[in-house]
């Protein structure tokens, strides 16, 4: 048998890399941050590995290898990867959709707690010595409300349910399938304003798409109860970041916990910083442990399918964009 040529945009020197070596010497890999890089094997590649860098770089890539067969990306997210070469181009393209959705949907649940107990507040009575005695809310008779119902939204659906939720999903086709099992009601895209004032939390969960960049917008957030809170697992873009910014200054909706931003790192600058009705996390919220491990070990497996002739998992719709 011939051999397979494999090549990776990334930093050669990330330790993880070494997992690939349990691919030769059946298989020829080359790393390299750049397509340039990876010459002269690019022009024989048959994998592309996108680990790091931008559309531009696989687009040289795409021209570099006229027999490239498959591309998996690391991310789930593919807005900073597709190019209209790529679109066009028949070669298939998988992602890493799944491998990071279990720890986001914990994160949303993190949210959810963090202001139906109030913890700021409990931390402000510690930090004062404050025996402080109010009222909370308890999760089992509250709403929750899936913008996305992809993965990552059936991840955050399933652990919703576990704690008694009633549960919401939107996405662009309703019609049922797996994982439905989980949610009370779907909506299409076009019901997201029947949608929103149902919901105690709303977590934006979608990719994003020139259809998704800005969905939360001013309206959506006039639709939200007073005391609903915004969360964001998906992209940043998704939400419309000033007018979210105006919705919690003016009271309009109680809070936001946030792991995705429209511009990151977030500017020190922003007000979001200074919000005491905000929780930020630093895009950490898919950073477990073994996340890295988990990223590399999926595209293993997945390789072991695409050798085997087997189907593969995360097939994306390029034209979609997911």
């Amino acid at each position: 048998m011939d051999k397979i040529t494999l090549v990776v945009l990334g930093d050669p020197a990330e330790p993880v890399f070494k997992k690939l070596q349990t691919l030769t010497p059946e298989v020829e890999i080359k790393i390299g941050r750049t397509a340039e890089s990876l010459q002269p094997e690019v022009a024989r590649a048959r994998v592309l590995f996108h680990w790091l860098g931008d559309k531009d770089q696989v687009r040289q890539v795409l021209a570099l290898a006229p027999g490239l067969e498959w591309i998996h990306a690391r991310y789930a997210g593919l807005d900073n990867l597709l190019s209209p070469e790529l679109i066009e181009s028949p070669v298939p393209l998988t992602n890493g959709s799944g491998v990071f959705s279990q720890s986001l949907g914990e994160f949303v649940i993190l949210g959810a707690l963090y202001f139906a107990k109030d913890v700021p507040r409990l931390l402000k009575s510690k930090a004062e010595h404050k025996w402080d005695v109010f009222d909370v809310h308890e999760l089992s008779r509250q709403t929750m409300g899936i913008v996305g119902h992809g993965d990552i939204g059936r991840a955050i659906a399933w652990r919703a349910k576990a704690l008694g939720m009633r549960v919401l999903a939107l996405r662009r086709n309703p019609a049922p399938r797996p994982g439905d099992e989980h949610v009370d009601r779907v909506y299409a895209n076009a019901d997201i304003h029947a949608m929103l004032p149902e919901c105690d939390y709303v977590a934006a969960a979608a990719p994003l798409t020139p259809d998704t960049k800005g969905l939360m917008g001013p309206r959506e957030f006039a639709s939200m109860k007073p005391d609903a809170i915004i969360m964001n697992v998906g992209r940043g873009p998704v939400i419309d970041e000033p007018a979210m910014i105006e919705a919690l200054r003016s009271k309009q909706i109680r809070g936001a916990a946030l792991d995705v931003f429209a511009v990151e790192p977030l500017p020190p600058e922003s007000p979001l910083w200074s919000m005491e009705n905000v929780l930020i996390s630093p895009h950490t919220a898919d950073h477990t442990t073994t996340w890295i491990e988990d990223a590399m070990d999926f595209f293993l497996a997945q390789f072991a399918r695409w050798r085997n002739g087997e189907q593969l998992k995360n097939v994306v719709d390029k034209r979609a964009g997911y």
